[in-house]
């Protein structure tokens, strides 16, 4: 099989439900100029084989870019070996300095292919565990602690028996006080835990880590910028609550191998936006079995719901919750579906995205179509 061509469209969507992150964070809508609607590309890969892959992604402008700029060095390339087209990408990215959400497109498009080529569901081929996945309730920043209660008690009875909170980031006592009134909400049993969106420094997060170890979460998340790694080391040794960092830094496999090094965590973050689509996710997941840690799967989606179910060492599906009508329409979101505090993983081959491209040819900002690979065939891309 070959890879014959990509075409790759610029469309508005409508946005999202409005919300707000921790203090200093911009809120959901804080991308979007007045008066405008967001972008997002939506990529197909072609192959010989009449097979196509196809996927969606955010900040489109960048994603066109990178497709018209560099996608030619794949043409003719077999879309199966997906190992070496990761590592065709990870060696672009040394000069390309690709985004982190855009590294692994390329993989997700060459698994979406595979998949279907196979007629096997994508968790199923990265080793399969167990398609049935237990969801968390992923809360927003609301403004009130009545917000809180409110949501997370409705979250609570659609059938959530696990909870994390997004928080204020601003004086400690404040969140440490959401998080006692958490417990109370939800009972003894449910597993809790905490994201502090990098929003403090290390005393800080010390004196929150130790303030909620005793409430019995299950895990601490990303308290500081994930930068100085001495600070997190500084911090597992001085808390008992497992710390899971990790989340936004860059070089997916080697640099989570950094971490483990530096015993500066106690849970590792995969994700195919941020690791480097399914094969990266996947050599994280594996590098964090051989040291006996868990890979928390961070964030929703199709492709994030395949990791899920693919590994052994991930806790939880994570669904954001953000208001009463998107709580109580958490049942009818199709292959993402939470029924009683469980997500479901399709069994179908593909990711699962469904386009209609010739609505798209009507209506996108801009399209690009990529088909000659510009650089000599057989010049292999060396490995260092």
């Amino acid at each position: 099989m070959k890879i014959t061509g990509f075409t790759a469209w610029l469309v508005e969507h409508e946005p999202g439900p409005k919300f707000i992150w921790r203090d200093g964070i911009p809120g959901s809508h804080g991308d979007i100029p007045r008066g405008s609607k967001p972008h997002k590309a939506v990529i197909r890969m072609e192959t010989d084989a009449g097979i196509d892959g196809v996927i969606e992604m955010g900040r489109g402008e960048a994603v066109i870019d990178l497709v018209r700029r560099r996608y030619h060095e794949f043409i003719g390339e077999n879309p199966l070996l997906t190992e070496r087209m990761w590592r065709l990408i990870w060696e672009i990215d040394r000069i390309e300095e690709i985004h982190m959400r855009h590294l692994g497109m390329l993989d997700m498009l060459c698994w979406d292919v595979k998949s279907q080529h196979a007629k096997m569901p994508i968790y199923q081929m990265l080793g399969g565990d167990n398609r049935v996945v237990p969801a968390y309730a992923s809360t927003v920043t609301w403004p009130t602690m009545d917000e809180y209660e409110r949501y997370i008690k409705m979250s609570r009875d659609v059938g959530f028996k696990a909870f994390k909170l997004h928080a204020w980031g601003g004086p400690v006592k404040r969140d440490i006080e959401l998080c006692e009134n958490l417990r109370k909400w939800v009972g003894p049993d449910a597993d809790l835990m905490f994201d502090g969106s990098a929003g403090w420094d290390y005393v800080n997060a010390l004196e929150f880590g130790k303030a909620i170890q005793d409430l019995g979460f299950l895990w601490y998340e990303e308290p500081m910028r994930e930068f100085h790694l001495g600070s997190y080391t500084k911090l597992c040794e001085k808390l008992d609550i497992p710390i899971l960092a990790a989340e936004t830094s860059d070089g997916v496999h080697g640099n989570m191998a950094t971490w483990i090094e530096n015993k500066a965590l106690d849970m590792t973050r995969v994700s195919t936006f941020y690791k480097g689509g399914f094969t990266g996710s996947m050599k994280v997941a594996h590098l964090s079995e051989s040291h006996g840690m868990r890979a928390q799967v961070h964030g929703m989606g199709l492709e994030n719901a395949q990791i899920c179910a693919a590994i052994s060492n991930n806790d939880y599906y994570e669904q954001l919750v953000m208001n009463e009508e998107q709580i109580k329409g958490l049942d009818k979101l199709g292959p993402l579906a939470i029924v009683d505090g469980n997500l479901t993983v399709s069994d179908e081959p593909g990711i699962g995205y469904e386009f209609d491209f010739k609505t798209l040819d009507e209506t996108a900002l801009t399209k690009v179509s990529v088909t000659e690979r510009l650089t000599p065939r057989g010049a292999e891309v060396p490995w260092h």
